[in-house]
């Protein structure tokens, strides 16, 4: 009998759990440790329980929005002095119930998978312990939840500890009425007045959520504007949206404390301004979980931000250790980590294997309208970093959208001068997570414009304004040729 690869994986997650099946189809002998559940914060505090949040908020901002436009009647009991009033509402407690509930039953799927497929789960937290041997193995110490440990030899390691909600010293959450994103789903009741510090993806989706389900909602933003990361364009779309159904957002203004007063909250601003709610939120960004691992004594290097340093092939530092997910610091997303952690043991089991291109991610921001992208940017076009035609075209002009009540959003393409080759997209619509694979298919293969133009689409159909842009973007090319 030959010798078989004994792969050891710390953290369950959406980078350690892929790519323990990976490994374990590959023949590899897989252990994965994990001391909360597998599915990782994506699944159990982060992903699917944040957009379940967001499936029931985007359900009432449609209605709430479209109803009387579409010629729906609501018949209640509603006196007609008050025939304006909010005719939905929402059962928090009932929400966050089915929120957990989900996460649970999608934790215990992948566990199952993952047990299927061969590999073993341990609950504990693992840590390195030394130097690749002269054999070529790593030592993993795991620390079970009953107090035992277990040493673990391993051909190759995987780290995919992710990262967890960062904390500032004069707002630390008390889970009641100063919450981190992991602790909404414990509360039983809609927050009167919410208070959410942070305006990048987390506090804009989070925000956009409870204003919709029915919270007076203040969004501060230390930036210019809301989702400082992202397209400006669309970007100002959503900040004008969120202004229009009531949110207070306050730009350039830096909370610098968070207290709580009886049954409610103080955030004092740096320009000695202070707002008061019933709760507050942080959302001031994460931090990597690799601190107590023992990483810098086994030869991995960390970044100045704490992170692990890797290659574009998952690399670290340290021979035999590989790294994914958000612990690596490049994107802070589940297909990013999923494809990390099947890069590093595809890599590492010698199977076939291209390395990660960030220039094909596609990823989408949650709120209503969704901000979905690929590719290059508006940034990097402005910034000279590639040149690239660009249209965008609201969506107010498509006949779909028309028809549904639309009124927010565009389709945005940049293509390469001459070739006509799209290098990327913006899509700011609802369902926009849906919208932007077709430009991810052609970012991804170096489809031109005019590939994207003759490919029939339906009508009417949202998905018609993407053929219409990469009409207009053709036209521009060939005019600019002649």
């Amino acid at each position: 009998m030959g010798y078989v690869t004994r792969i050891v994986i710390i953290g369950g997650g959406p980078g350690g759990y892929e790519a323990a099946l990976v490994a374990a189809q590959l023949g590899a002998e897989v252990t994965v440790v994990d001391c909360d559940g597998l599915g990782g914060a994506s699944v159990l505090t982060d992903c699917v329980p944040s957009k379940t949040l967001i499936a029931t908020a985007e359900v009432m901002t449609t209605f709430d929005s479209s109803y009387e436009e579409l010629g729906i009647i609501v018949a209640d009991d509603t006196p007609p002095l008050e025939r304006s009033a909010r005719v939905v509402g929402v059962d928090l407690g009932k929400v966050n119930r089915r929120v957990k509930r989900l996460a649970l039953a999608q934790s215990h799927d992948i566990t199952a998978a993952v047990t299927r497929a061969g590999a073993r789960v341990m609950r504990g937290r693992g840590r390195l312990e030394g130097c690749q041997t002269a054999d070529g193995t790593r030592c993993v110490v795991v620390e079970a939840a009953d107090g035992t440990s277990e040493r673990l030899s391993a051909d190759a390691v995987l780290v995919a500890t992710g990262a967890r909600p960062r904390e500032l010293e004069d707002a630390l959450p008390d889970g009641e009425r100063i919450l981190n994103w992991t602790q909404v789903y414990d509360l039983d009741e809609l927050p009167e007045e919410l208070i959410v510090v942070g305006s990048g993806v987390t506090g804009a989706e989070f925000a956009g959520a409870y204003q919709a389900l029915g919270s007076t909602v203040t969004l501060v933003s230390s930036r210019d504007r809301v989702l400082p990361g992202e397209d400006p364009d669309a970007a100002a779309v959503l900040e004008d949206v969120f202004r229009r159904r009531g949110m207070n957002v306050m730009a350039r203004s830096r909370a610098q404390s968070v207290k709580r007063v009886g049954d409610r909250v103080e955030v004092a601003l740096a320009d000695g301004r202070v707002i008061t709610g019933t709760h507050c939120l942080m959302a001031v960004g994460a931090i990597p979980n690799t601190s107590g691992m023992g990483l810098e004594e086994s030869g991995v290097k960390l970044t100045e931000s704490g992170h692990i340093w890797t290659d574009k092939v998952s690399r670290t530092s340290a021979p035999g250790v590989y790294a994914a997910g958000d612990v690596t610091g490049i994107f802070a997303l589940a297909s990013v980590a999923a494809m990390q952690g099947r890069i590093a043991m595809y890599h590492f089991l010698g199977d076939a294997v291209a390395p990660l291109n960030l220039k094909t991610v596609s990823s989408n921001v949650f709120t209503d309208p969704e901000i979905a992208t690929v590719g290059y940017t508006q940034a990097d076009v402005d910034g000279g970093r590639i040149a690239a035609n660009v249209v965008k075209l609201p969506l107010l002009r498509n006949p779909r959208a028309k028809m549904q009540g639309i009124r927010d959003g565009f389709v945005k393409l940049f293509c390469r001068p001459g070739t006509g080759i799209v290098v990327g997209g913006v899509v700011v619509a609802p369902k926009a997570s849906e919208l932007i694979h077709p430009i991810s298919i052609a970012v991804d293969n170096n489809l031109t414009v005019e590939q994207i133009a003759n490919a029939f689409t339906v009508y009417p159909s949202l998905s018609g304004s993407v053929a219409e842009v990469a009409r207009q973007l053709h036209t521009r090319k060939t005019a600019a040729r002649e």
